[in-house]
């Protein structure tokens, strides 16, 4: 037997060698994929999580683990661990840049956020990621076909995140820490023109104005509140505060 010819049959045999488990990993990545496809729809999400999770760890297919990154992180958000849904689409947009469903892919992380939204007393990181994403969302992608919803959801954060200014601005008022709260409710003001309870800040600016002695001011803020909301719960609070007050002095 010739050289050249066990040359070839050896060539023959590493090729062999080498293709073989390159086939066996697209079978295993195929077959975790379905199953991480049956487990999803059953709704066993964690299930499907861990099959994907070895979709992705097989490396053979840059195409079918991006698919599979993204399979994880909405696992994730109907599995209600929202946090980790929030971190595998943030991955996904520092790892792929370029794809081109990272409208889709802005639009879940902003609702992995706005899963996350405290009550107004409380630290409110996730209400600010939630509307910076979505943000980011409408200035990419203005056509996006939920766009209409996520400017519902922006409105819907800065309301929280004005609330939450009211509550802090509240905070400084019962502490009779008046200048501070007279700030603060007039910047909410200034930042949050469409707040849906205009009426409430006005009100407790005028009293944190009629607590700090600036009576004049005052009564400007509640006249303003008058023309604006006349008949509203605060404009009526506001004229029963400052019927104690002239009972008072």
């Amino acid at each position: 037997m010739s050289h050249k010819y066990l040359f070839l049959i050896a060539f023959t045999l590493f090729i062999a060698a080498c293709s073989s488990p390159k086939n066996a990993d697209d079978n295993t990545a195929e077959k975790y994929f379905q199953k991480g496809e049956e487990a999803y729809e059953s709704g066993l999400y964690e299930d499907a999580i861990g099959h994907w999770e070895k979709v992705r760890d097989t490396y053979y297919s840059p195409a079918l683990n991006m698919l599979a990154e993204l399979k994880i992180a909405e696992s994730y958000y109907q599995a209600e661990r929202y946090e980790e849904a929030a971190t595998a689409y943030e991955d996904f947009l520092k790892q792929h840049p370029n794809d081109n469903r990272l409208d889709d892919v802005l639009y879940r992380l902003g609702l992995s956020h706005y899963q996350q939204i405290l009550s107004a007393d409380r630290d409110q990181t996730s209400t600010r990621n939630a509307m910076r994403s979505f943000e980011e969302l409408l200035r990419r992608y203005p056509e996006y076909p939920q766009a209409e919803e996520a400017e519902m959801l922006i409105q819907r954060c800065r309301n929280r995140l004005a609330e939450h200014e009211v509550y802090v601005g509240n905070f400084y008022l019962k502490r009779k820490s008046y200048q501070a709260a007279i700030k603060r409710f007039e910047s909410t003001l200034q930042e949050y023109p469409n707040y849906y309870y205009q009426d409430e800040i006005l009100f407790y600016l005028g009293k944190a104005y009629l607590k700090a002695n600036q009576k004049e001011k005052s009564e400007q803020i509640f006249n303003q509140l008058a023309e604006q909301f006349p008949g509203s719960e605060y404009q009526l609070k506001a004229m029963e505060l400052l019927a104690e007050e002239n009972q008072d002095s």
